[in-house]
C-alpha cells in the first residue's frame, strides 16, 4: 500500500507542476495574444493547447486527490485535516471557476486570476508537504487563499489595463 500511496503521490506532484507551468503559460500568452487587441487563429490555436493541458492536469489531480484520501490507514482524524480540507476546496474552485468561464458565466477580469491564484496555491501547498509545514489551520489557509487571489486579480487587471492602454495608444 505504501508504494501505491508513494506513485499516486509522485502522479499527483508533476499534475500540479504541470498545473503551475501550464497556468503560467496560459495567462502569459493571453496577455501578449490581447496586447494588439486581437487574438488571431494561431495564436487561439496555441492557447487551446495549453488549456487541454491545464485539463489534464485537473483530471490527473483530482483522480491523485481521491486516491490520496483513502489509501491512508482510513482513520477519520487522518482523512479531515485543514491542509487536506485545503486542498480538496482548492481542486473543488479549479473544477467550477472551469466551468464557469467555459460557460461565459464568470466574468473575463476575474475568473483567470481566480484559475491562477488556485494553481499558485495549490502548488505551495505541494512545496509545503516535503518541508513538514501542513499544521496550519483552515483559518489559516482561507486567509493566505484569499491574499493570493486578491494579489492575482489585481495583478491581473492592472496588467489588461496597461496592455488596453498601449494598444488605444497605437
Amino acid at each position: 500500500m505504501e508504494m501505491i500511496f508513494v506513485l499516486v503521490s509522485i502522479v499527483q506532484s508533476i499534475a500540479i507542476a504541470l498545473g503551475v507551468g501550464c497556468s503560467t503559460v496560459a495567462i502569459v500568452s493571453f496577455f501578449v495574444a490581447i496586447s494588439d487587441g486581437n487574438i488571431n487563429p494561431e495564436e487561439r490555436r496555441m492557447l487551446g493547447v495549453v488549456y487541454t493541458l491545464l485539463r489534464l492536469a485537473m483530471v490527473f489531480i483530482l483522480l491523485s486527490t481521491i486516491l490520496l484520501f483513502f489509501i491512508p490507514d482510513g482513520s477519520l482524524s487522518t482523512l479531515i485535516t485543514p491542509f487536506i480540507t485545503s486542498r480538496w476546496v482548492l481542486v473543488a474552485v479549479l473544477f467550477i471557476n472551469s466551468l464557469l468561464m467555459t460557460k461565459h458565466i464568470m466574468p473575463s477580469n476575474i475568473g483567470p486570476a481566480i484559475q491562477a491564484g488556485t494553481w499558485y496555491t495549490l502548488g505551495v501547498t505541494g512545496a509545503l508537504i516535503p518541508l513538514g509545514l501542513v499544521q496550519y489551520s483552515f483559518l489559516e489557509f482561507t486567509v493566505g487563499y484569499l491574499a493570493t487571489l486578491a494579489l492575482a486579480v489585481a495583478l491581473v487587471n492592472a496588467t489588461m489595463a496597461h496592455l488596453k492602454h498601449k494598444a488605444l495608444q497605437k
